[in-house]
């Protein structure tokens, strides 16, 4: 087990690392005048017409006497205009001025050229892999501000072009997997959508917070035995329950088309899939070794009874 402070240090190495890299660290951001609080501060404010102070320190973090100097230099560079609530006099608000607008648009010009410029250095399949892990940072640290909203729904046009590309991805990204498993995907989903029969075989997306983060199929294997498949979370989104609910969907619709039993077919070492699929009553009924998609892999056959 690696000891906390180990792990204490990486994380702050890798913060030094990261704001060296984005050039936020010196006397200047975005090569302009101000300091990262300051434009973290401008930023913050165009974001609306005015902000109360009191919401700001909060929003920023920032001790009250050294918000204070900063908003009294920016109102003497006309950058601001500080004035008094009108739902309550004994709170001070601000707004940027015309002023303030211009120096916020430079920011966000140049902040947009730099970060244009260090996604340039990778390629798409870099630059895939590096949105992917920063949505993993982003989901472990996001602030509880209230349960995440997760829909399942059909998939829109263009979606089962994802499944497919997010399994190719993933896959590649975690075990090494070759072509040969997307393309596999890829056949999955074209018989899903030349085959499918209304009520007998569905698909869905798992929406969170207005963003794709998992797929789950239920198709027919024969009149009596139906397959779930291509169940997939997104990385970020997993510890939401969103891999029980797309299950419980699946199983439910298995059930509503009358079928006896529900099989599915997974590897060995996907061990939460393993637990999700045991915690609903799916047995395992064999497993064989092979040397597929890039390596040795080791498949499960596990199958669930829906009805006597």
């Amino acid at each position: 087990m690696v000891a906390i402070e180990q792990r204490i240090a990486s994380v702050r190495q890798f913060n030094r690392f990261y704001t060296r890299t984005i050039g936020v660290l010196g006397d200047g951001v975005q090569r302009t005048p101000y300091s990262l609080t300051e434009a973290r501060l401008i930023y913050e404010l165009a974001q609306g017409d005015q902000v109360e102070t009191i919401g700001l320190r909060q929003s920023l973090g920032l001790d009250p006497g050294y918000l204070s100097r900063i908003l009294a230099r920016f109102e003497a560079d006309g950058l601001v205009a500080l004035g008094r609530s009108s739902l309550d006099g004994r709170r001070q608000v601000v707004r940027l001025t015309s002023g303030g607008r211009r120096a916020f648009d430079m920011l966000n010009r140049r902040a947009m050229q730099d970060m244009g410029a260090l996604l340039e250095r990778l390629d798409e399949a870099e630059q895939r892999r590096l949105l992917a892990a920063m949505s993993t940072i982003e989901g472990l640290w996001r602030e509880e501000t209230g349960q995440s909203e997760v829909i399942l729904r059909e998939p829109k046009p263009g979606e089962l072009g994802w499944v497919v590309q997010r399994h190719g991805e993933f896959y590649a990204d975690e075990y090494r997997h070759d072509e040969g498993f997307e393309a596999l995907v890829a056949r999955i989903v074209a018989d899903y959508v030349d085959n499918r029969t209304s009520g007998r075989d569905a698909a869905w997306i798992a929406e969170v917070d207005g963003r794709p983060a998992g797929s789950i199929f239920c198709v027919r294997k024969d009149d009596e035995t139906a397959q779930l498949r291509l169940l997939f979370v997104e990385p970020w989104a997993r510890g939401a329950g969103v891999g029980g609910r797309l299950v419980d969907e699946c199983l439910s619709f298995a059930r509503n088309a009358g079928y006896r039993e529900i099989v599915l077919w997974t590897n060995a070492m996907l061990d939460a899939a393993r637990r999700l699929y045991e915690r609903v009553g799916f047995k395992l009924v064999s497993e064989e070794h092979e040397e597929r998609f890039g390596g040795r892999q080791t498949f499960q056959s596990w199958s669930l009874t829906l009805r006597g």
